[in-house]
């Protein structure tokens, strides 16, 4: 097995880091418009560092581990694929193959302001598992959106000596912090450079562009209780909808620290299907 680690960013000083923050924000909290734009300039970034002078065989995407919700990563992801492809197909190559790491989720907490250490064993429970057989014989590229510390990593490369794969590996990254005088925090700067507050979420909700992802679930679900029933009531039945249905798949209602909101989500889409049906509609 052979590991190549390509990031098109590389983060050596905190204060021109060579991408927007407010970007990158946006993208970590469901703006398609900038997954979209990132997952095209990583494609062409790998396309001219690892694919345009090499030989190519049959490839298959990874995007970062998630259970039930995916995450901003998986939007970026399918901007990638959909961008290779092109250039794939038009050179007469295999287009992407894809499939998914399945992951157990074993904690609630936001590890962007952690360090190293910390990450490592907030993650360690956590269950990553793949199919073997589907990926034999073919080059794997596992993709996500940043690489800061390198625990999210170990876990894949743990993952992938305990079945034992014998693909090249190809970890691919938007973004890594190279500067290991810089905090891990900075990841915490980036993700919420944009969101201050619970109601800077609308207007990326309420956009064209929106994709729920697992960060913005975590977040709207883990506010505080008499802000959280402000916003939500601000919000439209089909994302209500759609966050319910989304947090229930992650198992989130199991989760004590999200039961208030959660029984609120409930209880408020049940009284306006109350009402819908007593006006008749």
């Amino acid at each position: 097995m052979t590991t190549t680690t390509y990031s098109l960013y590389k983060i050596t000083d905190s204060r021109h880091i060579g991408f927007s923050p407010d970007a990158y924000s946006r993208f970590k909290f469901g703006d398609e418009a900038v997954a979209e734009q990132f997952g095209i300039h990583l494609a062409e970034g790998f396309i001219a560092h690892h694919l345009r002078h090499h030989p190519i065989v049959q490839m298959v995407v990874v995007s970062s581990p998630y259970s039930f919700i995916p995450t901003a990563t998986f939007a970026m992801k399918n901007h990638f694929v959909f961008h290779l492809n092109r250039w794939l197909a038009a050179n007469g190559h295999p287009v992407l193959q894809e499939t998914k790491v399945h992951r157990t989720i074993s904690y609630k907490e936001d590890y962007g302001q952690l360090d190293a250490a910390q990450r490592l064993q907030l993650i360690g429970n956590d269950r990553f598992h793949i199919d073997k057989a589907f990926l034999e014989g073919k080059k794997v590229l596992f993709l996500d959106d940043i690489r800061i510390t390198g625990a999210h990593e170990r876990m894949i490369l743990k993952m992938t000596a305990d079945y034992q794969l014998s693909n090249e590996l190809f970890l691919l990254y938007f973004a890594e912090l190279k500067n290991p005088d810089i905090h891990p925090n900075i990841e915490n700067y980036l993700n919420y450079y944009a969101v201050k507050s619970i109601f800077d979420l609308s207007p990326i909700i309420q956009g064209e562009h929106f994709f729920i992802n697992t960060r913005i679930v975590k977040y709207i679900l883990n506010y505080d209780f008499e802000t959280f029933c402000i916003f939500l009531q601000n919000q439209t039945d089909k994302f209500v909808n759609l966050l319910y249905n989304m947090a229930l798949g992650n198992g989130y209602h199991t989760i004590e620290a999200y039961q208030r909101n959660m029984d609120f989500i409930y209880q408020h889409l049940f009284n306006r299907k109350h009402k819908s049906i007593e006006h008749g509609n």
